[in-house]
């Protein structure tokens, strides 16, 4: 279990790095923005509303068009946050910074960060085999979010190659684009995909597994139904 205190809310994380759950202290009168679905407990005099946000950009990024609000009234509360992917859960205070996130990876932030969805545009998106569309986190305040597999923060010093399967967050301050390591032989044949190329100086944070090779790695196993 580790606790921890910051200038803004209080939180603890327990299960990490594989099942992460994130217990927030909401001040009285304050509220917090959680990702559809994933509230897991909450006190009584927490209240809850649904809205609309990011509309079809937000649709399209593979997260809810919903986020739904969490507000303590007549004193403090406490909320338990389960994301959907069984991995690691991190924390960000921004600063009047920006942070994009790979589609599905947010979990929660506070009022004051704004949550929206950024095309990365049509050859950055297909070429990659993500998303289209990156979730844009900028403002001030608290913000979580999560991975499949553990979390690893890396400081970028001028550039940096990451596998697209495996970016989870970057800053605002680094610049990117994709292609194959190799070739396209390299690409179809080799076991390895297409690469993210970052450069500047800024932040990543990278899963240690992702989704492809391990639905690959279980596909065998799975049940055969039986025609004859």
């Amino acid at each position: 279990m580790e606790e921890v205190v910051n200038k803004e809310l209080e939180y603890r994380f327990d299960c990490k790095p594989d099942f992460g759950l994130i217990t927030v202290q909401i001040p009285s009168g304050d509220k917090l923005k959680v990702e559809a679905s994933a509230m897991a407990t909450m006190d009584t005099n927490i209240e809850m509303k649904t809205k609309v946000k990011g509309g079809l950009s937000r649709f399209f990024s593979g997260e809810s068009i919903f986020i739904n609000e969490f507000e303590a009234k007549n004193g403090a509360g406490q909320i338990q946050i389960a994301p959907g992917a069984p991995g690691d859960v991190e924390h960000v205070l921004l600063n009047d910074e920006t942070i994009y996130l790979q589609s599905s990876a947010f979990v929660a932030s506070a009022l004051s960060v704004d949550v929206d969805a950024k095309f990365q545009g049509i050859k950055r998106g297909f070429f990659s085999g993500e998303s289209l569309f990156l979730i844009k986190c900028s403002g001030n305040g608290d913000l979580w979010f999560n991975s499949y597999g553990g979390i690893i923060e890396i400081d970028v010093e001028d550039g940096y190659v990451v596998d697209t399967g495996h970016i989870v967050a970057f800053t605002e301050s680094l610049n990117y684009d994709i292609y194959s390591v190799g070739g396209y032989k390299s690409l179809f044949f080799s076991g390895e995909g297409l690469v993210c190329r970052f450069s500047g100086r800024g932040k990543i944070w990278i899963q240690t597994r992702k989704i492809a090779p391990f639905v690959n790695w279980i596909n065998p196993f799975r049940p055969r139904k039986n025609n004859n």
